[in-house]
């Protein structure tokens, strides 16, 4: 009787496991400046893709869609982005670009959480609609090696580890938490290599 129930689980929990240690190694290798990064990134959205269209959270499966890309624009960025072709180096946004940013992000998350509340059977519309418009912003500052990226991060994650708790996908939500830990990281290591590269000559 309960077999399927059973195999369900396992194969649902693999499947997340598997995306989890890939999302891993990708914020780990993105603290380093390692462009393996993308790599790691490009797997571990194709398998969120599916666990969240199962568990009905549809701007946040959409999302990964757009990380796909993203990996392939972060990949030719780090690679052979900048006025040399060498690749980027750490810069940092105004506080006119943030703010626009911010009101942009808080603009769509209005905006498509009331379709999603009229158009889908969406869990947590409004929050997975800011986690969603924020984190597509927020990559595409990584992808452009924006220093302040942590900052955005440490926010949407903490909100992420609630939605995926209630949703009971509980490696996603130990996921971020361990995200939690590694923007910080992340923030102090991008901090001192930017700091550094400031007081470099020429």
């Amino acid at each position: 009787m309960f077999e399927p129930l059973v195999s369900q689980f396992q194969s649902s929990s693999l499947m997340e496991l598997t995306a989890v240690l890939f999302a891993l190694a990708y914020l780990t290798l993105v603290v380093k400046e390692n462009i393996l990064c993308w790599y790691a990134a490009l797997i571990s959205t194709i398998i969120f893709l599916v666990i969240f269209w199962r568990v009905q959270l549809y701007m946040e499966s959409g999302l990964q869609i757009y990380y796909i890309a993203m990996a392939i624009y972060g990949w030719y960025q780090w690679s052979r982005g900048g006025t040399q072709r060498h690749g980027i180096t750490i810069t940092t946004w105004s506080i006119k670009t943030h703010a626009l940013a911010v009101f942009g992000v808080l603009l769509a998350t209005l905006a498509s959480g009331l379709l999603l509340i009229k158009t889908s059977n969406a869990y947590f519309p409004f929050l997975d609609s800011f986690t969603t418009w924020a984190s597509i912003v927020t990559t595409f500052m990584v992808a452009k090696k924006i220093l302040e990226n942590w900052i955005y991060w440490f926010v949407i994650d903490g909100i992420s580890i609630f939605i995926y708790l209630d949703r009971e996908l509980y490696f996603t939500a130990f996921l971020f938490a361990i995200y939690l830990v590694i923007v910080v990281i992340g923030f102090l290591s991008w901090l001192k290599e930017y700091r550094s590269k400031e007081r470099r000559p020429g």
